[in-house]
């Protein structure tokens, strides 16, 4: 019979992440984002926030475009930006869909990228 040597069991002491002290700003925004989605429990109130976002995001997408048109030379720029601003929409969405009961923040940010591509898809039509 041949004698196993014992395993050895280590164990890494893992410590856990240090939790920086939040600052003034970032207590600010948790407050505002709080109260606000307290606001928005009626259903009216978040439709009506989800509209005035989706239609603010048309408009600023429509004067993307109307801008980036004007200044013939501005346009692969404004393509960039336009292009970062939806990847990161897209990027940020996943975050926001784990772990929270309320999903204001997840809607408004839809709405915003879809308006956003709205006014721009308007915008490019208008050339046609």
């Amino acid at each position: 019979m041949v004698d196993k040597p014992p395993r050895l069991r280590i164990r890494l002491a893992s410590s856990p992440a240090p939790r920086f002290q939040q600052t003034r700003f970032q207590r600010r925004i948790a407050q505002v984002s709080g109260s606000l989605e307290g606001w928005a429990t009626n259903p009216w109130r978040r439709l009506s926030l989800l509209l005035i976002v989706l239609l603010v995001a048309m408009v600023v997408g429509g004067g993307l475009g109307t801008i980036a048109g004007a200044l013939a030379y501005f346009d692969p720029i404004a393509a960039l930006v336009c292009v970062l601003l939806m990847e990161l929409a897209v990027r940020l969405r996943p975050g926001l869909l784990a772990g929270r009961q309320d999903r204001l923040v997840l809607q408004l940010v839809d709405m915003a990228r879809i308006g956003l591509l709205w006014g721009l898809m308007l915008d490019g039509f208008k050339l046609l």
